[in-house]
């Protein structure tokens, strides 16, 4: 039996294998408010000028050019935050970066922080890590609106990762950089260079922090995470995308630390809503953009990815199921996963389960005495016993007929 030590050995120690996998993660979008939920249609579906209620063609107006598979959903229903969090275990996602906007009530501020503690508690059942992504964007827009002085902008910062450490990054579910909590900044947009180190003084210990790499400077001893580079309503060839994600790997080569970037495409809805012009485009090459990039990830240095997005329809870089795309990125992640880890062993159709099971749960909610077998198909899910709830899921599919 010495061999197959020697296989075991070889295994773990091969670049990328389970023991060294790198982690995945992908960034989500918490900020979706329905009608059947919410009692309205959020910006973020309508953008102030949409209709989501309109539907021409069995294709209902929203602020996107793409449709999620399960329909206009609610980033505060149980049952969408269930079915996503499912499905990034199912694809071998090893968590999201939530994209956070902070503690304070203004705009949809709070709504967002309500609705990641929620799905926070989906993606702890699934086994899965969560890190935040901050927006410190928010403070500049409550100083210009005047819900918070000048002056206070950096002790509200410093409020805000007391907060965040407090709350999330002392959670064992936290994705760790090392010994230390990962705080992606999408900016920074408000607070210099000067003001960082006293947002993060005192935070025991310290959080590795990551900003967009033309911005590094702004974050003191930060590293970068890469995004799609659309700028200036240019459409970006693969040579375009190509030489910058080159750029991150030079800067990884000489030592940086970098959170790889993957990305499916660019395709943002601005300009049709009358906000202002599209920051760009950028091509899925029937599906080769997210390959290509999530090949370059896997191969580099990094040893965290971050998938832009889960679910950012406004901007149309989404991963999770729609109608135009189907299970396409998930499929892909799923494969390469199962390639490299022995104990990852979810297949393509376990991925339609949880949104068979959003869509019976949403077919006829009146039916109460149902909900007691769509919790046990669910907790059946949670605990990979997918032969089981395919089974129960299948019948009852038969039987209500969506």
């Amino acid at each position: 039996m010495r061999w197959l030590g020697f296989i075991a050995l070889l295994w773990f120690s091969l670049p990328g294998t389970a023991a060294e996998r790198k982690l995945v993660l992908a960034h989500y979008m918490p900020w979706y408010e329905s009608k059947a939920v919410s009692g309205q249609w959020g910006w973020h579906w309508t953008m102030n000028k949409f209709q989501p209620d309109k539907v021409v063609q069995g294709r209902r107006e929203l602020a996107s050019h793409y449709r999620p598979l399960i329909g206009a959903y609610d980033s505060n229903d149980p049952h969408a935050l269930e079915c996503h969090a499912l499905l990034m275990k199912f694809a071998g996602i090893d968590g999201a970066i939530l994209d956070w906007y902070g503690i304070r009530k203004h705009n949809d501020y709070a709504v967002i922080h309500r609705n990641s503690q929620h799905f926070i508690k989906h993606l702890k059942r699934a086994g899965l890590k969560f890190a935040v992504c901050y927006e410190d964007q928010t403070v500049k827009h409550m100083v210009t609106a005047k819900i918070l002085p000048t002056a206070q902008d950096v002790p509200h910062g410093q409020e805000v990762m007391r907060w965040l450490q407090t709350n999330w990054f002392r959670d064992p579910a936290y994705a760790q950089n090392g010994d230390r909590p990962l705080l992606l900044v999408f900016g920074p947009q408000h607070f210099t260079a000067a003001q960082w180190p006293q947002l993060t003084n005192g935070l025991r210990p310290a959080p590795a922090t990551y900003a967009l790499p033309h911005l590094t400077s702004r974050l003191p001893g930060s590293g970068a995470f890469g995004w799609p580079p659309v700028h200036d309503g240019k459409r970006l060839a693969p040579a375009d995308w190509n030489q910058y994600l080159n750029d991150l790997d030079r800067r990884a080569a000489k030592g940086e630390s970098i959170i790889a970037a993957v990305f499916p495409k660019f395709h943002d809805i601005y300009r049709e809503a009358g906000l202002h012009d599209s920051y760009g485009y950028l091509d899925d090459q029937n599906g080769q953009t997210f390959e290509q990039t999530l090949d370059r990830a896997w191969r580099g240095k990094a040893r965290i990815i971050q998938i832009a997005t889960w679910n950012d329809f406004g901007e149309g870089t989404i991963i999770e199921p729609t109608q135009e795309f189907g299970y396409r990125y998930l499929e892909s992640l799923q494969g390469r996963r199962a390639k490299i880890d022995p104990a990852f062993h979810f297949i393509p159709a376990d991925l339609r389960l949880p949104v068979m099971l959003y869509q019976l749960r949403k077919h006829d909610p009146k039916i109460k005495q149902l909900d007691i077998q769509y919790d046990i198909i669910a907790q059946q899910l949670f605990s990979n016993r997918t032969v089981e709830a395919r089974k129960t899921l299948l019948a009852l599919w038969n039987r209500v007929k969506p």
